[in-house]
């Protein structure tokens, strides 16, 4: 089985109104199913109600591979209950931050420090090993699943990933600016042939002139991408918090009138990929 799992589409802030409803509020994360491996993409507010899910399932070894460490993909992190559980061990992986001379155990720390945060790092009583890596590099976690990345166009960095498991490829393009009338290389080469593109499109086309230098793009740009890759399906992903649910209605249904194969990513939808 190879799937991913939806448990937080949204980006910069978490929303909570009567207009997030259909969609969902929390920021980004995404469980990965491969095999009997199973991994996450980022820790945005939706890690916490994944981590019940965890905790249910007894899932002991975590992996965590962070896109990047803007707060909307990180401050769900602290309340990820298997962290603070000893029979647990935690691997954590960035490939932001090693080329500004940082790592991610520092910038997570930081997070969990006073004034910001009551309740330290230290006191995850799980095993946790932070490893950062240079977007580029290929990351080996379990046998069968191969793990590629590419950086991405954002201010501080960030990193995609293309897993590959069993003949089947999903990609996570997110958070990323597109330049207009430019390709960027680096996404093409990591969403070849893929059957599915998870793609930041938080603004529509009409919003993106406004936001240059914002660091993210347009579900346009996701399709123009993926058809000369040769990706299969586009998963619209990364909603800015004014799109309310009538608006992502409005979306979806010109994504998919655009390409019948492209899906509007929703709070625990679940999308197979075999």
């Amino acid at each position: 089985m190879f799937y991913v799992k939806f448990w937080g589409v949204r980006g910069s802030v978490a929303c909570c109104s009567p207009g997030h409803v259909r969609y969902g509020g929390n920021t980004s994360c995404v469980e990965v199913g491969a095999g009997d491996q199973r991994f996450i993409l980022d820790a945005g507010t939706g890690i916490r109600p994944l981590s019940k899910v965890f905790r249910a399932d007894d899932v002991r070894t975590i992996y965590l591979l962070l896109s990047h460490t803007h707060w909307d993909h990180i401050n769900g992190f602290p309340f990820f209950r298997p962290a603070y559980d000893p029979k647990c061990r935690m691997h954590i992986y960035a490939g932001h931050l090693k080329r500004q001379g940082l790592s991610i155990a520092n910038v997570l720390g930081q997070q969990m420090r006073e004034p910001v945060f009551p309740v330290p790092l230290e006191a995850m009583k799980a095993i946790v090993e932070c490893e950062d890596f240079l977007a580029g590099e290929d990351l080996v976690l379990f046998p069968g699943v191969r793990v590629r990345t590419r950086p991405l166009n954002h201010p501080n960095g960030a990193t995609g990933y293309r897993i590959e498991y069993a003949g089947k490829v999903a990609c996570y393009v997110t958070d990323t600016e597109h330049v207009p009338g430019q390709t960027n290389e680096n996404i093409l080469s990591l969403i070849e042939g893929a059957d599915l593109v998870i793609y930041d499109s938080t603004y529509t086309e009409e919003e993106f002139p406004r936001h240059i230098g914002w660091g993210h793009s347009t579900w346009n740009e996701g399709l123009r991408l993926c058809r000369l890759a040769g990706a299969k399906q586009l998963a619209i992903f990364h909603h800015d918090p004014d799109h309310e649910d009538d608006l992502m209605d409005k979306i979806a249904a010109e994504a998919h009138a655009a390409c019948p194969n492209c899906v509007v990513t929703r709070e625990c939808m679940t999308i197979r990929i075999d």
